[in-house]
C-alpha cells in the first residue's frame, strides 16, 4: 500500500477538566469516557494535562477504544510528576514533562491542540478555556458535566466577548460535540487529513 507524505498526521484534541471531581455532575466521568472514546474513534490523538479526574477518565475512554493519548505534565521529570504533583502515569502513551508548573503546562497544552474540549472543571479548566479562546482555537464546552462549564456562557456575555471566537460550541452529547469540533479543525488545516 502506497502512503502519502502526510498520512501520519492526526488531529490533536485536548481534554480539559477538573482533577478533583467531587463537584462534578454524577454522569460527568461517564461523559469523559465517551469524549475519549469519540476522539479515538476519529483517529485523533487525545491530549490532556497528565492528571487525575475528568481528563484521566477521558484517557481511559480513548485507550478502551484503541486510541493514542499524550499527557503534558506540569513537572520537569517523571519522579517529580509522581512524587511532588501526585499525578498518574497510566493510560498515557507518552508524557511530555514541561517543567512549567500548572499555568505554563496549560498554555503549552492548549496551544499544542487543534481543538479543546472543556468538561467539568474549576479554575485551571477556566484558565485553559481562556487561553484557547484568546488563541482562537475551536472549543467544545461539554454541558451538563458541571463545574465551570455552566458559567462559561455567562462569562463570555459579561465580558462582551461572546462573538470574538465563533468556534465555541456548547453541547451535552460527546459525539455531537466532536462532530462540530472536527468540522472547525478541518477548515483550519493546510494539509487535509
Amino acid at each position: 500500500m502506497k502512503s502519502t507524505p502526510h498520512q501520519h498526521l492526526k488531529y490533536q484534541i485536548c481534554v480539559s477538566g477538573a482533577a478533583e471531581t467531587g463537584h462534578c455532575n454524577k454522569k460527568a466521568l461517564d461523559q469523559a469516557k465517551r469524549v475519549g472514546r469519540e476522539i479515538a474513534l476519529r483517529g485523533a490523538i487525545l491530549l490532556n494535562g497528565a492528571t487525575t479526574g475528568f481528563p484521566y477518565w477521558a484517557a481511559i475512554g480513548a485507550k478502551d477504544a484503541g486510541g493514542f493519548t499524550v499527557g503534558i505534565s506540569p513537572a520537569e521529570t517523571e519522579k517529580e510528576h509522581v512524587e511532588k504533583y501526585k499525578l498518574p502515569i497510566d493510560y498515557l502513551d507518552a508524557i511530555i514533562y514541561s517543567g512549567y508548573g500548572y499555568s505554563g503546562r496549560n498554555m503549552l497544552l492548549t496551544r499544542a491542540s487543534d481543538a479543546v474540549i472543556i468538561g467539568c472543571g474549576r479554575i485551571g479548566t477556566l484558565n485553559e478555556f481562556t487561553v484557547a479562546f484568546e488563541n482562537g482555537k475551536p472549543i467544545g464546552v461539554l454541558l451538563d458535566s458541571g463545574g465551570t462549564t455552566s458559567m462559561i456562557k455567562d462569562i463570555l456575555k459579561a465580558s462582551h466577548r461572546e462573538k470574538d471566537n465563533p468556534k465555541v460550541v456548547f453541547e451535552s452529547d460527546p459525539k455531537k460535540l466532536l462532530d462540530q469540533l472536527i468540522d472547525f479543525v478541518k477548515e483550519e488545516k493546510v494539509v487535509k487529513i
